[in-house]
């Protein structure tokens, strides 16, 4: 029995050594080779080069005249707060009334709700699109904040409801008693209790919301003039280049912010999601 266990232990192990290669390898490539000359990458991408790295090819795409990194970084950032901030608005109170309503009314209105987050985003573009030209929101990010909001709702609401659920129904019932209507009680005494649950939604949409290249390209378009960090990149690098020299720092410059948020904001992330497993 103990052999068998070591086994299994070992087979586990070695499985998941070899997925997280297979994850980090791109990501070294990444950083190796935004240092190098194209000769360089060309001839060797998977070796380091600590005596001729430099820092020259970064600045170059800092600078690139072709791609603002910075306006990259204003459009994403706020494109991110807009889309968590609406959908967090429309999440928690429709979590609320669902998480607080008989289980099998609660659970057909869930599953009509979260249906959302089986479908790929790709294959309702095409439409959206019909109904943005529609409405006049087409090539615009106003138009691209309500389809991305509208797409991170059924993950919102599915954690949000099962946060919610298991909190004792004790609380409603004192604050009731103590003059509170439902939404008072949400807003005072629910939503501060969800903060682990809150900050750890806000990190996995944000990091969905940033890293989405197919929205952005399709609804903004490349003659609206605004551009996220993903689209720019693919703006600057061009279709038909060959230039690593720019595609390696471009590429680096736009993963950097969103990859230091999820290392410092790891902690937060698995603790939020254990508490959301352990009150389940």
């Amino acid at each position: 029995m103990k052999k068998t266990l070591t086994s299994a232990a070992t087979v586990r192990g070695a499985f998941v050594s070899l997925v997280s290669l297979g994850m980090l390898v791109p990501m070294y490539l990444l950083v190796v080779n935004a240092f190098k000359s194209q000769q360089e990458i060309l001839a060797n991408p998977f070796s380091p080069s600590f005596g001729t790295a430099t820092f020259q090819y970064l600045a170059d795409a800092w600078n690139n005249p072709d791609f603002s990194i910075l306006k990259g970084y204003g459009v994403t950032i706020a494109l991110v707060l807009c889309v968590n901030a609406l959908a967090m608005a429309v999440c928690a109170p429709a979590a609320y009334v669902l998480a607080r309503t008989p289980k099998p009314i609660s659970r057909l209105l869930l599953f009509f709700f979260i249906a959302g987050m089986f479908i790929p985003t790709q294959v309702i573009l095409v439409p959206v699109i019909f109904v943005l030209r529609g409405i006049g929101l087409m090539g615009t990010l106003p138009g691209l904040i309500l389809f991305m909001t509208a797409t991170t709702i059924p993950f919102t609401l599915f954690v949000f409801f099962g946060y919610i659920r298991v909190l004792p129904r004790s609380l409603d019932e004192a604050a009731a008693i103590d003059g509170a209507g439902r939404y008072r009680t949400l807003w005072r005494i629910i939503l501060p209790l969800m903060r682990p649950i809150v900050a750890t939604v806000f990190i996995l949409n944000s990091l969905s919301v940033w890293n989405d290249f197919a929205s952005p390209q399709m609804i903004l378009g490349p003659g609206s003039g605004v551009y996220t960090v993903t689209t720019g990149v693919y703006a600057a690098v061009g279709q038909y280049s060959t230039d690593y020299t720019k595609v390696f720092p471009t590429l680096l410059l736009a993963v950097i912010p969103i990859l230091v948020i999820f290392v410092v904001m790891q902690r937060h992330i698995m603790s939020g999601l254990a508490a959301g497993a352990v009150k389940g």
